[in-house]
């Protein structure tokens, strides 16, 4: 494995319509002050989840892709006893479940009165990240052995590794024995400049209704915004070499980016259809640090043109200081919708191109250190 840091950032411009992607507490787009100015805000816990469903249509032939975040890995793990062993009941294999994920320190639920399957008891206090081939080499271990030692179960709790599990990590306040942490850090994504909420006062009509009735069945408003949104990203290759292994790495590195830059989160998106894909997209691979680049806009953009054009030059002129201050990056790549200069980067033609370009560079950074060990 590599011993210099190899960092990859990934910078993305991505301007959305009308929309209310991610909404707080109370149904209002999420907001953020930067610079003295309110700008659009969707939460990096919102652009995480929809990564990982992109993980998950991924990963039809490839398990490893997508885990479970979950209360129910008890459930989970009876399911995968009963398919390794066919003689199990659903409850013999439930409660053995959890008979074992509470020796290793992991603390149950308890069930009211009204619950008549007392599901609550086999549910976690907390949502727990497992991969589907721990809980395979787990429920292995547990139907091969009368006794469970402890330690080795929380062993294969921690290796086969899925790539959301190794890149998000894992903290499990019960038993920090299970934790995992995580090679990857995901930026909020703010606007580039400041927004001002707009409101969308609707009706609906009730078909049924006689001619001789007026007014609506229904009446109320959605608070929306549009925004040209800055978003980041960095991988710490060490980190995702040593959750998965290098093989799998190099398939996760550009699993990560493909997913970071062609998901969205899915708040209210059948009434605003708001899918769009990045205007431009920069990935930088570093040995000193990751490096966001959000300050380029802590003044905001300021246009009545459009913002995106300017929010390039704003971030590439703030890449170049960057690199002023502590020198260039190992490579640079940059795709950009064709009306747009860019001047920093080698040009891609496509992030097929881009993705391959940066395996290629990272493959043979880490090659080149363990060939140096």
């Amino acid at each position: 494995m590599t011993q210099n840091n190899l960092y990859v950032d990934i910078h993305v411009l991505q301007t959305v319509p009308s929309s209310n992607i991610n909404r707080d507490d109370t149904g209002a787009p999420k907001t953020a002050v930067y610079g003295g100015t309110t700008r659009s805000r969707v939460s990096s816990q919102s652009w995480k989840k929809a990564i990982r469903e992109g993980f998950k249509k991924d990963s039809e032939e490839h398990d490893w892709l997508s885990g479970f975040r979950t209360k129910r890995t008890a459930t989970l793990l009876a399911k995968e006893l009963m398919k390794q062993d066919s003689s199990l009941s659903f409850d013999d294999a439930r409660k053995k479940a959890k008979e074992v994920l509470s020796n290793m320190g992991l603390k149950f639920d308890k069930s009211k009165k009204t619950d008549k399957n007392n599901d609550k008891d086999f549910e976690t206090k907390v949502l727990l990240f497992f991969s589907p081939g721990q809980l395979r080499k787990l429920a292995e271990y547990v139907l091969n052995n009368k006794e469970i030692d402890k330690k080795e179960a929380k062993k294969l709790l921690t290796e086969n590794q899925s790539l959301d599990l190794a890149l998000f990590g894992r903290m499990v306040a019960d038993d920090p024995e299970l934790n995992v942490d995580a090679s990857s850090q995901v930026a909020h994504a703010i606007s580039t400049h400041e927004v001002v909420p707009e409101f969308d006062f609707f009706t609906a009509v009730d078909d049924a209704k006689t001619s001789e009735e007026s007014g609506s069945a229904m009446l109320g408003t959605i608070e929306y915004n549009s925004s040209t949104l800055y978003r980041y990203a960095n991988i710490n290759m060490n980190e995702l070499i040593h959750n998965l292994g290098v093989d799998l790495a190099q398939i996760g590195l550009k699993e990560f980016i493909k997913n970071f830059a062609l998901t969205m989160p899915t708040g209210h998106q059948n009434s605003y259809a708001n899918k769009t894909l990045p205007q431009y997209i920069l990935v930088t691979i570093r040995e000193d640090t990751p490096v966001n680049l959000v300050s380029a806009f802590e003044a905001s953009v300021q246009s009545n043109s459009g913002y995106t054009k300017k929010s390039i030059e704003r971030l590439e002129t703030e890449f170049n200081n960057i690199s002023g201050w502590i020198g260039e990056p190992i490579a640079s790549f940059v795709h950009a919708n064709k009306e747009f200069e860019t001047t920093v980067g080698e040009k891609e033609q496509n992030i097929n191109k881009l993705l391959d370009d940066v395996s290629t560079i990272v493959a043979k950074r880490v090659e080149n250190e363990d060939t140096n060990d």
